[in-house]
């Protein structure tokens, strides 16, 4: 057996994990984006619009305009609008009949 031929490699200096730049981005970019996400998530629940009551807006919708007269009653309609109606309506708001 020729022993001449398993000579060891010459070894290079190994750098400290820390100081080679692509395991920061081994370990640096999934460490943003879980954190990106911990964040959004707690943005989502912390800000959370209140679920509404049907029947209590069904209430207030033909109670809150019928005192009311002119331009306030417009106003008050317009305001008590779901918001899907309100955005389609942007331009020309729904005059109700009187």
């Amino acid at each position: 057996m020729n022993t001449s031929a398993l000579k060891p490699l010459p070894s290079k200096s190994s750098a400290a994990w820390w100081r080679v730049p692509q395991m920061w981005l081994v370990v640096g970019l999934p460490t943003v984006a879980v954190m990106g996400s911990i964040t959004a998530a707690v943005i989502a629940i912390m800000g959370a619009d209140p679920v509404l009551d049907k029947a209590a807006y069904e209430r207030d919708r033909y109670r809150v305009p019928a005192h009311l007269q002119g331009q306030e009653r417009m106003d008050a309609l317009i305001r008590m609008q779901p918001a899907h109606q309100a955005r389609n309506n942007a331009a020309a708001p729904v005059v109700p009949a009187d």
